[in-house]
């Protein structure tokens, strides 16, 4: 698929390491001016902290939870601007929480999970910012379902706007079913969007996805090994006290002693072993070219075949048949179930509608099978 044309994307934050990862790091909600005061002056203390981040307005799932200051949390972020230094951030959902953020010098917005879904708010808010387009640092949050379109879309959408400091945040997405995540990360999905527009920042948040602070670590080193560009983090001065995701939330402390782990890999010119290993991983793959070209080949054959013998395109039991042996094959050399699984359906989706298509063309067989 063709990449996006979006050309004069800058990330939304500049980092001040020479590591070049951004850190962005604050509680999920403002609850008091004491708490983000207190969580700003030990974020800063750290001294590894670009961008203090906190919630205003918090779309909850059902009523009743806390659902943020709203306006009054922004007279705090100004406050942490004084006090600390720190660039502020929080989530808008609306051309008002837009309008709202600017009035109050905040640097940088974010576009939640939720709101990345509906095209009709990123519209609204897009048509806000195309009035001050230079006026904010841009976080466009993947959409809570694992679309990529959708996500691509919304960046898009904030694009036409005129705004050009725009980055990405992956941030998991939902499942239904049990998971050791709160939302999954599914990194094929990130790591396709950096395909399509690779001039964009790409940031982690490891909270939203792990839902556990005991997860954080693990997801965030996992992130550096991928080559995202910088994290998002919850952090909270008093974590098991927060109004909201406090099982997701680390302490300032934690969060100081999580980034001192973290190895930054720089990224460099391959070695003369890696060159010679992808050179390889290149001739297999213009091997499976031609295989899969060649089963196409036999597959067609077999449809041709149906379509003079009156034979429907669809053969469960052989499709099943197929699955089972395959898959144990490929499990006995070491291949992922799921992988291997996903593999074989996408083959046969496409062998059948390459057949469908031979008889679709033939007015008897068309007739016999009901197309």
């Amino acid at each position: 698929m063709r990449h996006p044309m979006l050309p004069g994307i800058v990330p939304a934050i500049t980092p001040k390491h020479d590591n070049g990862k951004v850190i962005i790091a604050g509680p999920c909600s403002a609850e008091s001016r004491e708490q983000v005061l207190e969580t700003a002056c030990a974020l800063k203390a750290t001294g590894k902290v670009d961008l203090f981040r906190a919630g205003l307005w918090k779309p909850r799932t059902r009523p009743g939870g806390f659902e943020g200051c709203g306006n009054e949390g922004l007279k705090w972020l100004q406050e942490v601007k004084t006090t600390t230094g720190l660039k502020t951030a929080t989530e808008v959902a609306s051309a008002t929480h837009v309008k709202e953020a600017a009035d109050a010098g905040i640097d940088v917005i974010w576009l939640g999970a939720r709101t990345t879904t509906n095209p009709f708010a990123v519209q609204e808010i897009a048509d806000a910012l195309s009035e001050m387009p230079d006026r904010f640092g841009i976080l466009i949050k993947n959409p809570a379902n694992p679309d990529l379109d959708l996500w691509i879309g919304a960046i898009q959408r904030i694009y036409n706007s005129g705004a050009r400091h725009l980055s990405a945040i992956h941030r998991g997405f939902s499942v239904y079913g049990p998971s050791p995540y709160r939302n999954p990360p599914q990194w094929h999905i990130p790591i396709e969007l950096h395909r399509r527009i690779p001039e964009i920042q790409l940031i982690f948040d490891p909270s939203h996805t792990g839902g556990k602070r005991e997860l954080v670590g693990s997801l965030a080193r996992e992130s550096y090994e991928l080559g995202f560009n910088g994290l998002i983090i919850e952090s909270h001065c008093n974590p098991q006290h927060a109004l909201s995701d406090s099982a997701q939330q680390i302490t300032p402390a934690e969060l100081e002693y999580l980034l001192d782990s973290l190895v930054f890999k720089p990224s460099g010119e391959p070695t003369t072993r890696m060159a010679e290993l992808r050179s390889r991983i290149d001739c297999l793959d213009s091997q499976l070219l031609e295989i899969i070209a060649q089963r196409m080949q036999l597959t067609d054959e077999i449809g041709k075949l149906k379509m003079d013998n009156g034979i429907a395109v669809l053969q469960p039991q052989r499709y099943e048949a197929l699955m089972e042996t395959r898959v144990a094959e490929a499990e006995s050399l070491g291949i992922n179930r799921d992988f291997i699984s996903s593999l074989l359906a996408t083959l046969h989706e496409e062998s059948v509608r390459r057949q469908l298509a031979l008889h679709k063309t033939n007015p008897k067989t068309s007739e016999t099978n009901g197309l």
